[in-house]
């Protein structure tokens, strides 16, 4: 059952990195940087961005989440939290998150 909701319900963002290029892209980067950008934070070429057996594979090593959760990986905040140490941003949740739990990671 698993493998059929993961199949299912990716549909590009999680499943691939497109969650990532779209937070690049609305930090102001052109397409085609935010792309790069995001391939050379995760160590893999752009065309590995939307390939998501590859990505599925880059998303458990780097704990990042995915699509079905695993046991012992991150989800939610906690995932969020490592991608935007790992993309060098600011995710306004993450802030608001951290703010409210009084640290700052």
């Amino acid at each position: 059952m698993a493998i059929m909701h993961e199949m299912a319900a990716g549909m590009g963002g999680i499943r691939t990195a497109g969650d990532m290029v779209a937070r690049m892209v609305m930090k102001g980067m052109k397409i085609h940087a935010a792309k790069e950008y995001v391939a050379g934070k995760l160590g893999c070429s752009v065309f590995d961005l939307s390939d998501s057996a590859k990505m599925k594979e880059i998303r458990e090593s780097l704990d990042i989440g995915t699509v079905v959760l695993r046991p012992r990986a991150s989800s939610g905040m906690a995932a969020k939290i490592k991608i935007a140490e790992l993309l060098d941003i600011k995710i306004p949740s993450v802030e608001l998150f951290k703010k409210k739990i009084g640290i700052s990671l």
